[in-house]
């Protein structure tokens, strides 16, 4: 088992009454144990929960009102570690299930029909399989810059090819959108892992679909795959971000830490503002 202590802060400055949507707890996902769980809200106010059942996202909605909005997301999850067998092979279109069908598509980040030329040029000589994927993998962790800040919230794959460079979303953008261009399915993932070198921050990878399963595969190498606690799944970032914000907002505070190693159950005392959970990407605001 691997362990993970996570604790999440955001805090905003409302300019006046706003919508949030909040995508930022653990999934409900094969090889997560959700061990200790606490959201806390300040000030206290009513919330709205939904689960997305096809992936196990989940999300809180609320109407903050004018002023300060703090959100802390705690959390302790076993990971059970996982394997990938050394070949796996890639599906026929025609044999890909209707449910995965999909995530061949261009989607709002990944235009895999104009790039379909360069992923042919790159890697369509290449043996099918799982190997084909990992020298996409090869190939953006090579080729593409990894510099903090040179991309925004619009930026696609199309454009971080252009320019080599851009961070772990646009790197997990790149891999899903050759991956789609070759007639692999793919999709983006979003969650919690500990990085060497701070700061912590989400981190987006992709999964492509091999063999009639979902496997994993992260371009940056920044931290180990099998020790990611997952929060979002998604055809892109559009399907992941972790604020959603409907109104004059400004995010004053994002800080996260990831811890590994023993996770023994702490004692909390009782807050009136917390709310128990039942036992991932970036913000859009609108």
């Amino acid at each position: 088992m691997h362990n993970s202590a996570i604790d999440l802060q955001l805090d905003y400055q409302v300019g006046h009454p706003s919508h949030f949507l909040f995508h930022i707890e653990s999934a409900f996902h094969e090889g997560h144990n959700i061990v200790e769980e606490r959201l806390t809200i300040t000030p206290s106010m009513k919330v709205r929960t939904f689960t997305d059942e096809r992936y196990g996202n989940r999300f809180f909605r609320l109407d903050a009102p004018r002023g300060v909005l703090s959100i802390n997301y705690h959390a302790k999850v076993e990971l059970t570690p996982f394997t990938v067998p050394l070949h796996l092979d890639e599906s026929p279109v025609t044999a890909v299930p209707d449910q995965v069908l999909h995530y061949l598509m261009p989607s709002r980040y990944c235009e895999s029909d104009v790039m379909s030329r360069a992923a042919q040029q790159l890697f369509g000589h290449l043996p099918q399989g799982i190997s084909r994927v990992r020298a996409v993998e090869t190939w953006i962790h090579e080729s593409i810059d990894y510099i903090g800040g040179i991309s925004n919230s619009t930026t696609t794959a199309q454009e971080v090819f252009v320019q080599r460079a851009g961070v772990c979303r646009d790197f997990a953008h790149l891999g899903i959108t050759l991956c789609r261009a070759l007639n692999i399915p793919a999709r983006l993932v979003v969650g919690y892992v500990n990085f060497d070198e701070p700061p912590q921050d989400f981190h987006a990878v992709f999964e492509a679909w091999l063999d009639d399963r979902w496997v994993l595969f992260d371009p940056t190498r920044m931290a180990p795959i099998d020790r990611l606690v997952r929060v979002g799944t998604g055809r892109d970032a559009k399907d992941v971000a972790f604020a959603t914000i409907f109104g004059n907002v400004q995010m004053t505070r994002k800080e996260i830490v990831v811890d590994e190693g023993d996770i023994p159950s702490a004692v909390t005392e009782p807050d009136a503002a917390a709310r128990p959970v039942a036992a991932l990407a970036g913000a859009v605001s609108r």
